[in-house]
């Protein structure tokens, strides 16, 4: 389950709920943003949902856009690649051996947290641009993507982020895209349907320039949509492109198109 941090309940505390009465399913945010909180309260949070959630708690991290943090939030967004690199300097110490001693621009912190009872969770990073897949493979588990076509993906965030990992000695990124996906016999109303929904993601800059890359003028363009075996190919393809974890997220189109979507991808995975 990967679930997003908007306007709602917190994320990790609604994860960490599941996680609780949960046994064997991973339980992920798709993403959190880093600027609302500091490094150490989010790497204890982090530890305490991964011991609530039997360490199948995975932290996908952003640092969101700048008309949330601060056009609504206030909090400066000048330097978002260096707040994240510093921010990762804090907070993954903390993570990986529970204490941290380091000195940047934004974050000087010498500290530690006792937590025992629990691994050390996944980490992503929303990554899209150049910059923050370098930091993404440097420092993490991988990316998170969301209005990321298979092109893009395959021609320019996987070459960059596993650049970047095999430079730092870390072990093959994980890619987890997030992908609208609709069961339906009416492709065309679907991804019509999808652009209506999803339009204001594609006036985001950061997002709108993923779709430019791909050549695809509104989200639909990018979803996965069609029957079973339409369905079936285009998953396969995102698996061959080196994709390692589909984040489904399933748009109610047609009356029952999300109750038959949800059924489908859960024969699948048992399948």
């Amino acid at each position: 389950i990967w679930m997003a941090n908007h306007y709602s309940y917190d994320a990790i505390n609604v994860l960490s709920l599941i996680g609780n009465c949960t046994s064997t399913i991973e339980l992920g945010t798709a993403v959190v943003p880093s600027f609302p909180r500091h490094p150490v309260a989010m790497a204890q949070q982090v530890l305490t949902a991964n011991a609530a959630c039997k360490n199948r708690f995975t932290l996908g991290l952003g640092v969101s856009h700048k008309f949330f943090i601060e056009d609504e939030l206030g909090i400066g967004y000048r330097t978002p690649a260096k707040h994240m690199a510093e921010y990762l300097d804090v907070m993954m110490p903390l993570i990986n051996s529970r204490q941290v001693d380091t000195e940047g621009d934004l974050y000087r912190v010498k500290t530690h947290i006792d937590i025992t009872e629990t691994g050390k969770p996944s980490v992503l990073i929303a990554a899209l641009g150049p910059k923050m897949l370098e930091i993404a493979g440097h420092n993490t588990d991988g990316t998170t993507l969301w209005q990321t076509g298979p092109v893009t993906i395959e021609k320019h965030t996987i070459p960059a982020i596993h650049q970047a990992a095999t430079e730092a000695g870390r072990p093959s990124p994980r890619i987890v895209t997030g992908m609208p996906v609709v069961l339906t016999d009416n492709t065309q109303k679907a991804r019509q349907a999808i652009d209506e929904k999803l339009k204001f993601y594609g006036e985001i800059p950061s997002y709108r320039a993923m779709l430019d890359r791909e050549g695809a003028v509104g989200p639909g363009d990018i979803a996965i949509v069609g029957n079973e075996q339409e369905l079936r190919q285009q998953i396969q393809q995102l698996e061959d492109i080196g994709v390692t974890d589909l984040n489904a997220v399933l748009i109610d189109v047609e009356s029952d198109s999300y109750e038959r979507t949800l059924s489908f991808l859960a024969s699948e995975k048992a399948a």
